[in-house]
């Protein structure tokens, strides 16, 4: 039985979306939406190719993470290394896979006059509004199945190249084997395994490609699987939790949840890994007896 990922998102022409309609249909309800041509109304959506960024910031040392290190089962948001920028673009057009993407790298940081190409649009900006992270990867670079570790909204806008996301609901959290004290799932939505995760046979979800130009909006806490289809540049926004209370969970997780887990995983190793594991397992096999008595 595949995963099922029948659930359709929403989809509007940017032209057509206003602040109003955004904040009443979207994310007061949180719902993902996907925004046809959004890059295309800022100067970026044109100009931001490979050789644009090999002249502004070809010389630039990046950093970037490599999806053959394992990081046993903790959430983790430190590089793995840096690279010249020019070489990493080398990598993202060559048409094979690479390891190595580009994460929550702030290139605005690097290059501030970036921001007038494209600012955080009207409808999505706040508080957050002046924090953009970059997003880069070559073709088939997978970015691990999560939900964002400071549970704020998110834009995500693809500038270059195709992109595919899987969205799945908070709700699933426990079917998808969410390790605790973690915002990771071990589950490989592109390969998905029944028998080791059953689970899965609950859950329901969407998919959507995102084509240059496309901006996505991924509510607090969705779950995502991304896959670049070819070499692909992205830029994120952020906007707080429209619940300010449920907003504490970001200070929580950077202040508490992700130390704690940290600090267990170096003193105890494997043990910590296993007991994350099982939990996951017992969890998820609850919530299965439970949905099979309803």
């Amino acid at each position: 039985m595949p995963l099922d990922l029948s659930l359709q998102v929403d989809t509007i022409d940017a032209s057509d979306l206003t602040k109003e309609k955004f904040k009443k249909e979207y994310f007061n309800k949180q719902r993902p939406l996907l925004i046809k041509g959004l890059a295309k109304q800022f100067p970026a959506g044109d100009k931001w190719t490979i050789d644009f960024f090999r002249q502004i910031a070809g010389e630039q040392t990046v950093e970037v993470f490599d999806n053959r290190k394992k990081h046993d089962g903790t959430t983790y948001i430190k590089s793995d290394l840096e690279i010249n920028l020019n070489e990493f673009l080398d990598i993202i057009e060559k048409d094979e896979y690479s390891p190595l993407r580009m994460f929550v790298f702030d290139m605005f940081k690097r290059c501030p006059e970036l921001k007038k190409d494209f600012h955080c649009p009207d409808f999505f900006n706040g508080i957050l509004g002046n924090i953009g992270m970059f997003f880069m990867g070559g073709k088939n670079t997978e970015v691990p199945l999560h939900y964002d570790v400071d549970y704020n909204n998110v834009l995500l806008t693809q500038i270059y190249g195709n992109k595919r996301i899987y969205l799945i609901e908070p709700k699933y959290s426990h079917l998808l084997y969410q390790l605790p004290f973690t915002t990771m799932s071990p589950v490989d939505l592109d390969k998905p395994d029944y028998e080791k995760y059953p689970g899965l046979n609950y859950v329901k979800g969407y998919t959507v490609v995102q084509e240059p130009g496309d901006g996505i909006f991924m509510p607090t806490k969705y779950w995502h699987y991304n896959v670049y289809l070819n070499g692909g540049i992205a830029i994120s926004y952020r906007k707080l939790n429209k619940n300010p209370i449920k907003s504490l969970n970001t200070i929580l997780s950077f202040l508490v949840t992700l130390p704690f887990d940290k600090v267990m995983t170096k003193m105890m190793g494997e043990k910590w890994h296993n007991y994350k594991k099982n939990k996951a397992l017992s969890r998820a096999t609850s919530e299965m007896k439970d949905l099979q008595a309803a």
